[in-house]
């Protein structure tokens, strides 16, 4: 049988895409380096094991596909996609295609396209979101590269893909990295999101004494709201949860150090690059940086007064301040592709990035249709805070996010996410802000100059110097 498409690398992600390729109907080859894996995949693949075919070598992978080939990567970020490159590039031929379809560096995806490219090969980078269910069900997928080669394998890419109203939750965005920038980008949402939800029940659980399963059932009732998302439906899961060997709230046996991958961080750097501000995410990824110095903590908490049991905002404030401050994180995440796109000339389509976030993906939210038609209609000045469907929102919602930072801070409990969305909302809407202040002393010990109120130009001092004499 010649497969239409081969996959290398049978990890979670990779093995439950191949199973929805396979039940999608398109018959495909499979590799993987410890080729016992193979066997065990085809075993457990059951009445879909006769649609795929196990390569127990590159070649026989290569062999097994009909022309033009197109081989999916999905194998661990940085070395080891180089390393399936190089194994399979001298065996294919002049037109064929790769897909790294794990979370890559954009900045590899656009290197290696480059170096392929040379070789007479195709090459394009898919971010894929999900997680295991999404990739076996479907995912959220996000396509850099040629846009006449990704019409070669549009047919399978949308067929896999998660639906939204009947809508393929998949799309080429650009080209070169840009996919795997998006992808990026969604998962530095995901570092704001978890981390700001996880500030709230820190508060519920430190302030107000509410148990796990109390915390999970207001979780619950709020997905029922303007808060429903994929996360908010899973944190109350994990909040009602029990461990079944103790008998204990599950999440109380959970040592609370978070591991993450680097995506946020890769988030931040390029943030930073085209002078953006991705604040929420930039305070989600250093809590996360936080939570493994464990014996660091547990010495502040005994040298310092922990966190007391103390008034907190009512469930409405709470309500409130989470969906204000996710909305400010969205508007970052999407300030942040708009510079992107800009910068490296993709012309990103944000309204279709939002509407294929709707289903599949992590962070995947009653809000995002809501984006959508914002950013078709057009957002004031680029920010997605001033649009008029988002306006009424926060300022109903602010003030609730103003009361539950104050309530956090003088509790001590840490919320350094929903404080870096106030503080980026508040910086946003303060028409005067203090660098004045700044430029004077610039001006003072570097003669800088400045802009004045007053008049046009740039380059005026002030009066130090003669005040110094």
């Amino acid at each position: 049988m010649t497969s239409r498409i081969g996959l290398v690398g049978l990890g979670t992600m990779g093995a439950a895409l191949a199973l929805n390729i396979a039940e999608k109907g398109f018959p495909i080859a499979v590799h993987n380096r410890t080729t016992s894996v193979i066997g065990e995949f085809l075993s457990a693949a059951g009445p879909l094991a006769g649609r795929i075919t196990g390569c127990e070598t590159p070649a026989a992978l290569v062999a097994a596909l009909g022309k033009p080939r197109a081989i999916i990567i999905m194998v661990s970020a940085g070395a080891p996609v180089d390393a399936v490159i190089a194994e399979l590039a001298p065996l294919l031929d002049r037109g064929d295609l790769l897909i790294d379809a794990g979370n890559a560096e954009f900045h590899d995806t656009i290197r290696r396209e480059k170096a392929l490219s040379g070789q007479g090969l195709k090459f394009f980078g898919m971010g894929v979101s999900g997680g295991e269910e999404g990739a076996r069900h479907g995912p959220s997928i996000m396509v850099g590269g040629p846009a006449d080669t990704y019409e070669r394998v549009r047919e399978i890419v949308e067929a896999i893909a998660a639906r939204y109203q009947g809508e393929p939750c998949a799309a080429h965005l650009g080209p070169d990295g840009a996919g795997h920038f998006v992808k990026t980008v969604h998962n530095g949402i995901e570092y704001g999101d978890m981390e700001m939800i996880a500030e709230i029940w820190g508060i519920l659980r430190d302030g107000a004494g509410m148990s796990p399963a109390d915390a999970g059932a207001l979780f619950a009732r709020w997905d029922r709201g303007p808060l429903q998302s994929y996360l908010i439906e899973i944190t109350a899961k994990v909040l009602k949860a029990t461990d079944p060997e103790t008998g204990r709230p599950m999440v109380e046996i959970i040592q609370d150090r978070a591991e993450q991958k680097g995506t946020g961080r890769w988030t931040l750097i390029e943030a930073l690059r085209l002078g953006q501000s991705a604040t929420t995410i930039e305070a989600a990824v250093a809590a996360r940086s936080f939570s493994s110095m464990k014996d660091v903590r547990v010495k502040g908490a005994e040298l310092f007064l922990p966190p007391i049991r103390s008034e907190v905002p009512p469930e409405g404030d709470l309500e409130a301040a989470l969906l204000a401050a996710k909305i400010i994180a969205y508007g970052q995440g999407l300030s942040l592709l708009r510079a992107a796109s800009d910068d490296y000339g993709w012309s990103l389509d944000l309204a279709r990035i939002a509407e294929i976030w709707r289903a599949g993906c992590i962070i995947r939210s009653g809000l995002l249709d809501d984006i959508a038609k914002a950013v078709r209609a057009g957002l004031p000045e680029g920010q997605l805070i001033f649009a008029p469907a988002f306006v009424k929102r926060l300022r109903e919602g602010v003030p609730a996010l103003r009361r539950t930072v104050a309530a956090a801070a003088l509790g001590g409990h840490a919320a350094p996410a929903l404080a870096a969305a106030l503080g980026y909302f508040e910086q946003l809407t303060h028409a005067r802000g203090t660098a004045d202040l700044i430029q004077g002393q610039r001006d003072f010990f570097g003669a800088h100059g400045f802009q004045r109120t007053d008049r046009e130009g740039k380059g005026f001092h002030g009066p130090w110097a003669m005040a110094a004499g």
